[in-house]
């Protein structure tokens, strides 16, 4: 009876939690006039809203935008964080808690005090509009340092020196040993990058003036605030900028949660 009523309460709070993304998504296929209806199954279901969003309304370049940026932040900063947790974790050199301790330390500042130096840093190098500035000032991933290096603390030093008597050096170290034992965990950082820099709306706003270097979260801003009466317009978009997120975590999530078990794990 006990477990009946817990599922009970879990299923009710699903469907209170995706109720608004239900809604959003049949809104999306109403015909344009009827955003405010209260239709649950909507008649004639259409797809026009697509259709336009993506040709007349330059939607699809923002889309291509946001995957250019979301991919390649993602990647780089996940191999650099790859790179240097595997430093922390498994080499000696001087200094080195004293530098974790400052990398944790400055995850405790507000990412809003360093938007300024970096717009000028950026501004001087002439970036803006660019695909380097929405990338480059976000490569530096504390969090995903913290979170590989604390896995690989976990792996047995044994097989690294194995490896070296073998007559393996570090890159294929890397390659054939820590990158395989650290697969899951890579996934998660990976996964939580490209869910950041899809979602990244300020700094993209402030970087990006002209309308082609829109990445989704501004064009959709900016089409709110332009066509304030198409809701099934803006729920098609809003739906759209939702996929990419939905299906890499649908497929990711067997080493999503393994990876968030395994690197809050400290051996």
């Amino acid at each position: 009876m006990k477990k009946a009523l817990v599922y009970l309460l879990l299923t009710a709070w699903a469907i209170f939690s995706l109720f608004p993304f239900f809604w959003m998504l049949v809104t999306s296929l109403k015909p344009i006039g009827e955003g405010l209806s209260l239709k649950i199954i909507p008649k004639p279901i259409t797809l026009e809203n697509y259709r336009r969003i993506l040709t007349q309304y330059n939607f699809f370049r923002y889309f291509l935008n946001s995957l250019i940026v979301a991919i390649s932040s993602a990647f780089f900063s996940t191999l650099f964080a790859f790179l240097g947790a595997y430093a922390l974790a498994k080499k000696n050199f001087l200094g080195k808690n004293i530098l974790l301790a400052l990398f944790l330390s400055a995850m405790m500042i507000p990412g809003m005090v360093y938007i300024v130096p970096q717009f000028a840093i950026v501004n001087m190098l002439g970036w803006m509009n660019t695909y380097l500035a929405m990338v480059v000032p976000h490569l530096a991933n504390i969090f995903g340092l913290f979170l590989l290096s604390q896995f690989m603390r976990t792996l047995p030093n044994s097989l690294i020196e194995s490896a070296r008597i073998d007559g393996a050096g570090e890159l294929r170290i890397l390659w054939n040993i820590i990158l395989p034992l650290s697969l899951p965990v890579i996934a998660t950082v990976f996964l939580l990058n490209f869910q950041f820099h899809w979602n990244n709306f300020l700094w993209q706003l402030i970087v990006a003036t002209r309308e082609n270097m829109y990445t989704v979260p501004v064009g959709l801003a900016m089409f709110r605030s332009a066509h304030e009466e198409l809701y099934t317009l803006k729920m098609a978009a809003a739906t759209i900028s939702l996929l990419p997120i939905t299906m890499i975590f649908l497929f990711a999530q067997r080493f999503f949660i393994e990876g968030l078990t395994k690197g809050a794990v400290k051996g």
